[in-house]
């Protein structure tokens, strides 16, 4: 497929049929309201659909698409998103990450802290002063 603006538009509005924006967000917001008491779940969800601008996410998402993604890559991913084992392994996808990422950080973290003490400068010993140079 040619690598014209068109066209790339043309693959990101399949991309984002396939694999809409709405859906992400709505993901966000029931992940969120989760730590939330369960009577105000419901409320909260139902504030997050009516006050999010999902037209400006929309239109950051497919400007972005057509700004990153070549016309062959978006028709990939329009496809790849088409399919209904993608579609039922993608709705598991924030489960993943929600069981992985503590243990990511948890990781990072020890990492950050070992890494920190093996790079900072070294405080060099000072020997006892006697009067005399070495």
């Amino acid at each position: 497929m040619e690598d014209t603006p068109q066209n790339r538009e043309q693959e990101a509005n399949r991309y984002l049929q396939a694999n809409p924006p709405e859906a992400v967000v709505a993901d966000i917001a029931k992940r969120m309201a989760a730590g939330l008491p369960e009577e105000q779940r419901a409320a909260f969800l139902a504030a997050m659909q009516k006050d999010v601008n999902q037209g400006a996410i929309k239109s950051a998402a497919q400007a972005a698409l057509v700004k990153v993604f070549t016309a062959d890559e978006l028709r990939a991913l329009a496809d790849f998103y088409t399919q209904p084992v993608t579609k039922s392994a993608m709705a598991k996808m924030g489960s993943y990450t929600s069981d992985l990422m503590p243990t990511i950080i948890k990781e990072v973290r020890a990492a950050a802290v070992k890494a920190e003490q093996e790079t900072a400068p070294k405080q060099q010993e000072t020997a006892p002063q006697t009067g005399q140079q070495k």
